[in-house]
């Protein structure tokens, strides 16, 4: 079975190389966005000519949330774009398409966790071209499942737990807002609840599972709770300090909350579910 990767580079691609070797069923092909750049047509056709995949994980995204404020059409040529060329292609070559999505397709307004069915209201232009993005994808090709993650960190690329350790590491305080609530996801483990997807849909293919998921780690916390806890398991001695997100404005809005309801995609391929502070 044949799984292409597009964005491997990031947090997601290289923890799907992480735990490649354990999955000898399948043969992934990683690509970066040089090797393929879900923006270039052309560019896909032949990647997927080449290596005709069963499935394809398209990971590759414009994730820099504030930065899109200020670079909206490079964010919706990626997200948007890119997300309706990657459909296209998997439609011509009769590929399942793995799509990732976000809890910035949310507003963040409600107090109980959001599941599929809520209606999307993003409110910066990264959310709102991930959502773009998810419309495109179930627009053009029937054979696709939607995954919504939220609050992504591994050992991987650039993270809010990599941010921390480094500030830590050069100043004596750090202040961090203690009122947007979510679930931190282990990358890792995102990349295990994509193989078994992937395993079950393989194994039984007239199922038609497909549709939009939720997925991140169990429970529920605030970004200073996050921060504290990593402080915690790794023993770093720093003075945090709880504040409001009024105290620490950012080009883009937050949701407020962002908790996601995970019991369909535990239901539909038999997930268990870590807690986010486990796997941290």
């Amino acid at each position: 079975m044949v799984v292409l990767v597009t964005g491997s580079s990031g947090q997601l691609g290289q923890s799907l190389q992480h735990i490649a070797p354990n999955n000898p069923e399948i043969h992934f092909v990683f690509c970066t966005s040089a090797d393929l750049n879900i923006t270039d047509v052309a560019q896909c056709y032949t990647v997927f000519k080449q290596y005709q995949p069963d499935y394809c994980i398209n990971a590759a995204a414009y994730t820099a949330v504030d930065k899109a404020e200020s670079e909206p059409e490079r964010a919706y040529a990626i997200n948007v774009t890119g997300a309706k060329n990657i459909a296209e292609i998997c439609k011509a070559y009769n590929t399942v398409l793995l799509h990732i999505s976000t809890d910035f397709v949310f507003d963040g307004t409600q107090k109980s966790p959001y599941t599929e069915e809520d209606i999307p209201n993003p409110t910066g232009v990264y959310g709102k071209t991930k959502w773009e993005g998810e419309i495109a994808v179930q627009q053009t090709w029937e054979k696709h499942f939607i995954v919504r993650t939220s609050w992504v960190y591994s050992q991987f690329g650039h993270n809010f737990m990599k941010t921390m350790l480094r500030l830590a590491s050069e100043r004596e305080s750090i202040s961090v807002v203690n009122d947007q609530i979510g679930t931190p996801t282990h990358a890792v483990e995102l990349a295990m609840a994509l193989v078994q997807l992937i395993t079950v849909d393989n194994q039984q293919p007239k199922a038609h599972y497909f549709g939009i998921y939720n997925f991140s780690n169990e429970g529920q916390c605030s970004w200073y709770d996050f921060a504290k806890k990593i402080f915690e398991i790794n023993k770093t001695q720093i003075e945090l300090k709880a504040i409001p997100t009024s105290s620490f404005p950012t080009p883009a809005q937050r949701p407020a909350y962002s908790v996601l309801d995970k019991s369909k995609i535990k239901n539909t391929f038999g997930l268990s579910i870590k807690n986010w502070d486990a796997c941290l």
